[in-house]
C-alpha cells in the first residue's frame, strides 16, 4: 500500500562504501527526524520510492491483534485531497504501480514510476501521512476484507493455520507469537478509532525511512523530500519501542495437529535463534542453512535422508534473521509413505547429528559459499530488492554498516564456525516441534 512524510535541514550526509557493481548510496537525516536512502542507479528512467514506518504487528497494543495491517490497507482510502482509491489510480495513470506490506517489525508502501514523477508521489505520500481520512463507510467494509483475507489466505490452508500454532507455542511472551494479520476473535472488534490512535502514535517523520532508488541523485531526492516532506513536523510522542522479552526456555514444547485437508503430513521444528545485530553468528547460521537444506539434491539432509536412506519426500533447514528481536532456524522433513512422522523426525535428528560429528565437507563448504556469495551480488542488480535491502536492515536497527558488510560476514565463515552454530539444534528447550497429519482413520466393523 503507501506511504508519507518527511522534513529536512541539517543533513548530515554519510558516504557509503559500495559492494561490488552496486551503485552508489547515500544517507542523509531531515531535520524532523526522518531518515533518507538514496542508491543511484541510472540504466533506466525509472525510480522506486518506499517508506517505512518502524512499527510493524509486534507493536499492536493489547486485544488489538491485526491493527498494523488493517491500517495498511486503510492508508489507501482518502485524504484531505484524495479520494479513497485515488492514490493508486494516479500512480497507474503515470504508468507506475504501488503496493505496500506488514511485517512485525515494520510496515512499508512502495511505488515505481517514471523518474521525472518522483515529485508527485513524494506528495501524495507526504498527504498520506497527515491527513488520512477514515470515515466509518471507509473502515467498516475494509475490516470485513481483512477477515475475508485471513479466512482465504490463512484459514483455508491447513499448513499456515498450522504454522500460527507452531509460532504461537514458540514464543511465550513475545508479540512475535501473534499473526501479522492479526486473531480472527480479536480483527473483528477493530474500528476506526483503533485504527486513527495506531496512525497519529506511529505514522510520523520521526518514526519513518524513505528509501530512493533509480534514476536520480542525492541532492535530487533530498531537494524534493524538503519541499514535500519537510513541512511535516516530527511528533514528539514517538517512543522506543518496548517490548515483552521471552523468559528462559527451559522445556522443549510439543504439538501435533490434524486436519483432513492435509496433503502430505510433516515435521516441523522451530529454534530461537540470534538476529543479523549478531553478524557472525548470523552468517554462520546462514551458512548452515544452506549447508543442510539449500539445495533440493545435493544438501546434506535431502542427499541423505532422500537419496541415501530413502526416508523423505522432503527435508529443509532455514535461517531467518532480519528481525529486530529474535531471529529463528527452522529444520523440517516430509517422510515417504510408510515412513512415520517419529521415525522421520528421528531420521533428520540423525542427520544432523552425523553432520556435526562428521564435520563440513570442504568442497561442499566452498561450493555453497560462491553460491551464496553469486545471490549476494546478482541481488544487488535488482533496483527494488535493493531498496527494500536498506527498508527492512534500517527498521529493525541495523546500521548502514552492517547492512553493507553482510557478504563480507559470509565470506569470512569457516566450517569451524558452521559447526558451532549447528550446537543450536541440539537443545530442544529452545524450539518447538510440531506434527501436522491427517486424522486417523477409523476402522468400522
Amino acid at each position: 500500500m503507501l506511504q508519507r512524510t518527511l522534513a529536512l535541514v541539517g543533513l548530515a550526509l554519510i558516504g557509503l562504501p559500495t559492494l561490488g557493481h552496486a551503485k552508489a548510496v547515500s544517507h542523509g537525516l531531515l531535520d524532523n527526524g526522518m531518515e533518507v536512502v538514496v542508491i543511484e542507479d541510472r540504466r533506466a528512467p525509472v525510480v522506486v520510492h518506499m517508506v517505512w514506518y518502524r512499527v510493524g504487528a509486534a507493536d499492536e497494543p493489547a486485544l488489538k491483534s491485526g491493527i498494523a495491517h488493517y491500517l495498511e490497507h486503510l492508508m489507501f482510502k482518502g485524504t484531505d485531497d484524495l479520494e479513497p482509491g485515488e492514490f493508486s489510480a494516479v500512480v497507474e495513470a503515470n504508468g507506475g504501480r504501488d503496493n505496500a506490506f506488514t511485517s512485525w517489525d515494520y510496515t512499508g508502501y512502495f511505488q515505481r514510476v517514471a523518474a521525472d514523477r518522483l515529485g508527485l508521489l513524494m506528495q501524495m505520500e507526504a498527504d498520506r501521512m497527515t491527513d488520512l481520512t477514515l470515515s466509518e463507510e471507509e473502515w467498516r467494509p475494509e475490516r470485513d476484507v481483512i477477515l475475508n483475507e485471513r479466512g482465504q489466505v490463512v484459514e483455508s490452508q491447513p499448513g499456515r493455520v498450522f504454522n500460527e500454532a507452531m509460532l504461537a507455542a514458540l514464543y511465550k511472551a513475545h508479540p512475535y507469537g501473534t499473526p501479522i494479520i492479526g486473531w480472527r476473535h480479536e480483527m473483528e472488534t477493530l474500528n476506526g478509532d483503533d485504527a486513527k490512535a495506531f496512525y497519529r502514535q506511529h505514522y510520523a517523520p520521526n518514526n519513518a525511512i524513505l528509501i530512493v532508488a533509480g534514476d536520480v541523485d542525492f541532492e535530487q531526492a533530498m531537494e524534493l523530500a524538503r519541499t514535500h516532506y519537510g513541512p511535516i513536523p516530527a511528533n514528539p510522542d514517538v517512543s522506543p519501542r518496548q517490548r515483552p522479552m521471552e523468559p528462559p526456555h527451559v522445556a522443549e514444547r510439543r504439538l501435533t495437529m490434524e486436519d483432513a485437508r492435509v496433503g502430505t503430513p510433516y515435521v516441523s521444528r522451530m529454534y530461537l535463534a540470534p538476529t543479523r545485530h549478531d553478524t557472525d553468528q548470523a552468517a554462520a547460521l546462514q551458512m548452515l542453512a544452506a549447508l543442510l537444506g539449500g539445495s533440493p539434491t545435493t544438501s546434506v539432509l535431502e542427499r541423505k535422508l532422500n537419496f541415501e536412506q530413502g526416508v523423505a519426500l522432503s527435508a529443509w533447514a532455514n535461517y531467518s534473521g532480519m528481525s529486530r528481536d529474535y531471529g529463528m532456524f527452522s529444520l523440517g522433513i516430509a517422510p515417504v509413505d510408510g515412513v512415520s512422522l517419529e521415525d522421520g523426525e528421528a531420521a533428520l535428528d540423525a542427520a544432523i547429528a552425523d553432520f556435526i560429528r562428521e564435520g563440513v565437507d570442504p568442497d561442499q563448504f566452498e561450493r555453497v559459499r560462491q553460491q551464496i556469495r553469486a545471490s549476494e551480488i546478482y541481488a544487488l542488480d535488482d533496483m527494488q530488492g535493493r531498496a527494500r535491502q536498506y527498508g527492512v536492515g534500517l527498521s529493525i536497527g541495523l546500521s548502514i554498516e552492517e547492512i553493507e558488510s553482510w557478504i563480507d560476514a559470509l565470506d569470512a565463515v569457516t566450517p569451524e564456525q558452521v559447526i558451532a552454530a549447528a550446537e543450536l539444534l541440539t537443545d530442544r528447550r529452545s524450539a518447538v516441534t510440531g506434527y501436522l497429519t491427517r486424522p486417523a482413520t477409523e476402522v468400522v466393523n
